[in-house]
């Protein structure tokens, strides 16, 4: 065994193990009931699964230019991920879409409250 074969199996359990993520992320989005468990969900697996099937292909491919896009990718993912959840969940929460219940710890109600306080408050623009 040589080792191109080492690297064509250690990139197929990659692979493997990076569509199983996604694939987890995936049910996760479809059974999780409310929106911050769902972006849970979904930004957790689906970047190591993303970052997991790049490294096969990686592994498979094997030129410096290949590597290269594939490190601006996974970079790109990991750099846009949280943030778009972020925004997605504040959203969310601002728009009154968030069971309160589920929440142990509720840090931004009164930041809310202020909001919308200072904004009934202020005269109309003419």
């Amino acid at each position: 065994m040589n080792w191109s074969s080492v690297l064509d199996i250690v990139g197929g359990i990659c692979l493997l193990l990076g569509a199983a993520l996604c694939l987890a992320g995936a049910v996760g989005l479809v059974r999780f009931p409310d929106t911050l468990s769902r972006l849970h969900a979904v930004t957790k697996p689906q970047s190591l699964g993303l970052v997991l099937v790049l490294v096969a292909l990686a592994l498979t491919l094997r030129t410096w230019a290949a590597a290269s896009t594939l490190i601006i990718a996974a970079a790109a993912q990991f750099f846009t991920s949280p943030v778009s959840a972020h925004l997605v969940g504040r959203t969310a929460y601002r728009n009154r879409r968030v069971d309160a219940r589920t929440l142990d710890v509720d840090e931004l109600s009164e930041a809310l409250e202020r909001g919308d306080s200072a904004t009934s408050q202020q005269p109309p623009s003419s």
